[in-house]
Parts: C-alpha cells; structure tokens; sequence
C-alpha cells in the first residue's frame, strides 16, 4: 500500500500539495514514485513562472519512462528544490519531504477544495492499482 500522508491534498495524476497559507508545497507521491521506478533527472521549472491548474509544471525522467509533473494548483513557482539537480533520487527516497519539486504561490486558493483529501486518495488508488 502507497504511503498518503493526511495533512497532503492529491490529483488524480498522482501529484501531492501542502497548502500552507498562499503557498503549496508540491510533489509527486509515493504511488507515482513507485512506478516510475528509480528517478533520474528532474527537470524542474524556472523561478517565477506562471502556472494555470492541470498545466505541465515539470517532468522526471526514470530509468522507466519520461513523465510530466502537472500543476496542482494555479500560481507562480517561488522555490524550486535544487538539491533534485544533483540527488534526483530524493523523489524516490522521500518524496513527501527532501523530495519535493516546488513551492507555488497560490493563484487562486478556491481550487485547492477541487483537490483530493487523502481518504478519497487512497479509494482514488484502489480502483488504478
């Protein structure tokens, strides 16, 4: 079974977003991480750019497969995690912390109630798996 924190809000393409005041926290899960298989390269986007909701935010290649990262939420990148760029299997090892991919300052905090709380996560999972 994937690990899916409680404090975290999901999208159905597998990307996680703490939500702390203006600012998401975001990332790939534990499911997408998992079947990505051992990440890397992470490509991740330039400080300060804009970002609408379901959009390509970035994308991780694995030894697997190339895959984008879509935005969760609508905003502007304010922080990328650079140590990616020389550990990009951070993602793998702990993609919930070391591994986060960004911080994006909240557009539009209204689409935050569009996205999954972990328990319709894991029943979200249980029909994919």
């Amino acid at each position: 079974m994937s690990n899916v924190p409680k404090d975290l809000k999901y999208t159905k393409d597998h990307e996680w977003a703490l939500i702390e005041g203006n600012r998401a926290k975001v990332g790939i899960t534990d499911y997408a991480q998992s079947h990505l298989g051992d990440i890397v390269f992470v490509d991740l986007p330039p400080v300060g750019k804009e970002v609408k909701k379901g959009e390509v935010l970035l994308a991780v290649e694995s030894v697997k497969t190339a895959s984008d990262v879509f935005a969760p939420l609508s905003g502007k990148v304010v922080e990328v995690n650079g140590v990616l760029t020389n550990a990009p299997e951070k993602v793998n090892q702990d993609p919930y912390g070391e591994g986060f991919m960004v911080v994006i300052e909240i557009a539009k905090p209204e689409e935050a109630g569009e996205l999954m709380g972990p328990e319709e996560y894991e029943s979200f999972l249980s029909t994919v798996s």
